[in-house]
């Protein structure tokens, strides 16, 4: 199945060339579609999900992630399409083997903080006295051990949070699908996060979570689905995406002008001593021969690729990049 937008396409193949590389994978979802109460909120979707990866769902609020993701999990029932995960059609019959935090946080503020993980545990069917013992462990692992008898209530927002995380992971998921996992915490409690999603992948664990947050999307993730208006432009692993936008040249030099600058492209910008402008499809060599030859004096000179800021731009148009950073103006304005 192929879902095309503008020039940008994602193919529903993607499971197939994982298959021919021997990569299995943990989710497969083919041409999802949700509706309510006659809008579609989710139309066309296709992913393909690696076992062991990190696998991110960008968009902006309200682009669809959270639907997708409880369509996955079998939360709700999609309207159209197919899905796959850990090998089951039916997730909600493996939760066992899956851990879920919900974009909505909820726990019970009078429980004791090891008394939530284990719940939470048993929940997922690990028993309530190895989750209480496992829960301390992970307590203690993650410096949160002098407040595992405290009450929810007594927590500060980011530890409660922390809390809800582990007992995410207390039964060992294979799968452990986060959405938006770093709202509301601070810039440490993030970088703990992000340790932890890189821990849990060495370890052979599935990461997939959503976020409207591009930085840690492109810190994080092998794979992204960039996702806007319901649909995806495009899925596949984040390298793909910023090689859609060519790499660019910044040069200086000491000359201003000579037969060198025959050999530059025709769309390159000047500016003071600098010249910018997309690196050539021949490679740099050429050029740099000619600049050389011409006796142009490099002063400086740099190759650099597309962020995945600007492949989202170029991907899902300049509505959604507004809505992305009207999402987060913090990252806009960095």
């Amino acid at each position: 199945m192929n879902i095309a937008l503008g020039d940008w396409s994602v193919s529903g193949n993607r499971a197939q060339d994982a298959a021919a590389q021997g990569t299995p994978l943990a989710i497969h979802a083919s041409g999802l579609v949700k509706r309510f109460d006659g809008v579609t909120a989710v139309e066309g979707v296709d992913l393909a999900v690696p076992e062991g990866s990190v696998y991110g769902i960008l968009g902006p609020n309200g682009a669809g992630k959270t639907t997708t993701l409880r369509m996955l999990l079998g939360i709700i029932e999609p309207d159209a399409g197919e899905r796959v995960v850990l090998g089951s059609d039916r997730p909600h019959e493996i939760a066992h083997a899956i851990g879920y935090l919900p974009e909505e946080r909820g726990l019970y503020p009078a429980m004791k903080a090891v008394e939530a993980i284990a719940f939470l545990g048993a929940l997922r069917g690990l028993p309530l006295r190895e989750g209480r013992r496992r829960g301390r462990e992970l307590l203690e692992t993650h410096g949160l051990g002098h407040a595992a008898d405290r009450q929810i209530r007594q927590l500060s927002k980011g530890m409660a949070q922390q809390v809800q995380i582990l007992g995410t992971l207390v039964h060992r998921p294979r799968l452990v699908v986060f959405d938006e996992p770093f709202s509301g915490l601070d810039a440490l409690n993030q970088g703990r996060l992000e340790r932890m999603i890189r821990g849990l992948a060495e370890q052979g664990t599935t990461v997939i979570f959503s976020t409207h947050v591009i930085a840690h999307a492109e810190r994080l993730c092998d794979e992204v689905a960039i996702i806007a208006g319901g649909k995806v432009p495009f899925a596949g692993p984040v390298d793909l995406a910023r090689d859609r936008i060519p790499a660019q040249v910044r040069l200086e030099t000491r000359e201003r002008d000579g037969v060198w600058r025959a050999a530059l492209p025709c769309d390159a910008r000047h500016e003071g001593n600098f010249w910018f402008f997309p690196l050539p499809e021949t490679g740099i060599e050429p050029l740099l021969r000619a600049l050389i030859e011409g006796e142009a004096g490099i002063l400086s000179l740099s190759i650099e690729r597309a962020g995945l800021h600007d492949a989202f731009v170029a991907i899902a148009g300049e509505a959604a990049a507004r809505a992305l950073e009207q999402d987060n103006p913090v990252e806009a304005g960095a």
